[in-house]
């Protein structure tokens, strides 16, 4: 695995264009939990930022959550308007953000997807997230991750 896989290039483009300050970096391994991600960067699961695909009434909703807890999907669909939400299977997942699970990172999607991003995310100074592929994650900050993605902060467990 290298940094030259075609998305993780465009997650590298998307991010440079916005401006962000951390750049991919490849793991040793597969990382697709956040447990395993912490594991090899030796940092708090907390500070991984999962990269979750739902359908909220059919429609793609991202939700980029602290790896130390699950989203509460009826508290999110209450957020948003009484919504039904569901996790996406994995090819509804690649249509919409051209991605495989494990490995989709919370920008870089062939259209907008609308993102929610965990307020838990905001304690820690670092957070790590996908860069488009299961061996690759990028620093970020709560901060940033809210601007590059457009997303609105909730609460989301």
């Amino acid at each position: 695995m290298s940094l030259n896989h075609p998305t993780v290039t465009k997650v590298t483009g998307v991010l440079h264009a916005a401006g962000a300050n951390g750049a991919p970096i490849v793991l040793d391994n597969a990382a697709p939990t956040a447990a395993l991600a912490a594991a090899q960067l030796g940092c708090d699961v907390g500070a991984i930022a999962n990269s979750l695909v739902f359908r909220a009434d059919g429609v793609p909703l991202l939700v980029m959550t602290s790896g130390a807890h699950r989203v509460d999907t009826t508290k999110v669909a209450a957020l948003l308007g009484g919504t039904h939400i569901d996790r996406a299977d994995a090819e509804f997942v690649r249509l919409h953000t051209g991605m495989a699970i494990g490995g989709v990172a919370p920008v870089g999607h062939p259209e907008p997807i609308r993102t929610l991003v965990d307020t838990a995310l905001a304690q820690y100074p670092v957070i790590w997230a996908a860069a488009g592929h299961p061996h690759t994650v990028f620093p970020t900050t709560f901060t940033e991750l809210l601007t590059i993605t457009g997303g609105a902060p909730v609460e989301v467990a």
